[in-house]
């Protein structure tokens, strides 16, 4: 059975949406800074690190796209993007966008470890409020 984690992009958040295309660039800024590390230590760590490229189907464009690996340890990480409509404290209601990543059946312990991993980043990035794949949440937003 597939399994989720939700990016959800509060009201106190550094932005109130993301597209998929945002999505992709802070995918290839991550790469590009693990790569770094590789260098600083002088191993090819980029490999290892996150080795997954971006894939996309023309039925999910601009809503999901997935990420996809040859090594023989991971196989896909599936994100998209969409909005729901939450009740805030006071009974008003306001539309709310999240970001859904998704293990497949087919998924490995290694995916979702990177999976994980690349889930507090953006929530990071984002300053949102990450929902793990155990069902934990994780605050990355100024909290008041």
């Amino acid at each position: 059975m597939a399994s989720n984690a939700y990016i959800k992009l509060v009201p106190s958040s550094a932005k109130d949406h993301v597209t998929t295309d945002e999505l992709k660039e802070l995918f290839n800024y991550y790469k590009e800074i693990t790569a770094k590390t590789g260098e600083q230590v002088s191993w090819g760590y980029n490999d290892a690190s996150f080795p997954y490229e971006i894939k996309e189907k023309p039925e999910g464009k601009g809503t999901w796209f997935y990420l996809f690996s040859n090594n023989d340890r991971y196989q896909a990480i599936l994100l998209g993007v969409d909005k729901e409509v939450v009740k805030d404290e006071d009974g008003t209601e306001r539309e709310q966008t999240y970001i859904q990543v998704t293990l497949p059946e087919l998924s490995t312990y290694g995916d979702k470890g990177k999976a994980n991993e690349f889930c507090k980043f953006l929530a990071k990035k984002l300053q949102g409020e990450l929902h793990l794949f155990n069902g934990r949440v994780m605050y990355y937003y100024p909290r008041k």
